[in-house]
């Protein structure tokens, strides 16, 4: 199996970028998730879980390192993060008093509404939520939903045929043929060893209602969540949740050091 492709989100719910290396380490990529939009009157973290106020999160790119991120507006407009006029653009676009924060404070919470309340009633309904701890399983400042980095393989993808960026991994890894759909699910209580890295599975990767929504110029896509719904339901490891689809495989870092695309990755 070979590491194909690795990404990071500077900006949390907003598109990402390849890239063609990662240094992880505990509290897992370096520029993954560094900044994340932040409700002024709640004080809760913008994510797009709850797309009746944050999907046009998705609308937006963030390119680049901590310091020298870039923020690309629907309009193609580009900004800096950290310049004056960001906070007030993004607020305009969200239509809600918004800042930006590089530094996950203490208790940081983000809201969660069940997607298959979100596909039976829309977008735009007030749906019942569940309040969550972001990044709960990961030590340090980013904006992780919970844990450091989030694997696919190509199986998965290729039996949902369901784009990559849905997801939103960090690495995508090809599959040899023969190797099942949601086959990474088995991962769990083994290690896996990239170059010097070595990574230990967590829980399968529960599903909100993200992967539905229109992503840039994607159009909405109710599939990338009612097949795992169908196929893939799991108890996953993370307390309050349950059973849930799941897509993909949550990962903690046992030895940091730099992920490179094209790596093998070995089973142990």
């Amino acid at each position: 199996m070979q590491v194909t492709t690795l990404r990071r989100y500077p900006v949390k719910s907003m598109l990402g970028e390849d890239v063609p290396e990662l240094v992880v380490d505990d509290s897992g990529a370096t520029g993954d998730r560094a900044m994340a939009v932040v409700d002024t009157a709640t004080g809760r973290v913008a994510t797009a879980k709850q797309p009746r106020l944050w999907r046009r999160l998705l609308q937006c790119s963030a390119t680049g390192e901590p310091g020298r991120i870039h923020i690309t507006l629907p309009d193609g407009r580009t900004i800096e993060a950290g310049s004056p006029d960001a906070a007030h653009l993004l607020s305009e676009l969200l239509e809600r008093d918004v800042r930006l924060s590089d530094r996950r404070p203490d208790g940081a919470e983000m809201e969660r509404p069940d997607p298959e309340e979100v596909l039976a009633q829309g977008v735009d309904a007030a749906l019942d939520y569940a309040t969550l701890p972001v990044g709960a399983g990961t030590p340090g400042g980013s904006f992780v939903d919970f844990a450091p980095l989030h694997l696919i393989t190509t199986a998965t993808l290729d039996h949902l045929d369901i784009e990559a960026l849905r997801y939103r991994p960090n690495l995508i890894v090809s599959t040899p043929p023969g190797f099942a759909p949601y086959g990474e699910n088995d991962w769990l209580g083994m290690e896996l060893a990239i170059g010097d890295v070595r990574l230990s599975p967590i829980t399968p990767t529960p599903r909100c209602a993200v992967p539905t929504l229109e992503h840039g110029d994607l159009p909405r896509a109710p599939q990338a969540v009612r097949r795992p719904m169908a196929e893939n339901r799991v108890d996953v490891a993370i307390p309050g949740l349950g059973a849930l689809p799941c897509v993909g495989l949550y990962l903690a870092v046992v030895q940091g050091g730099t992920l490179r695309a094209g790596d093998q990755l070995v089973i142990g």
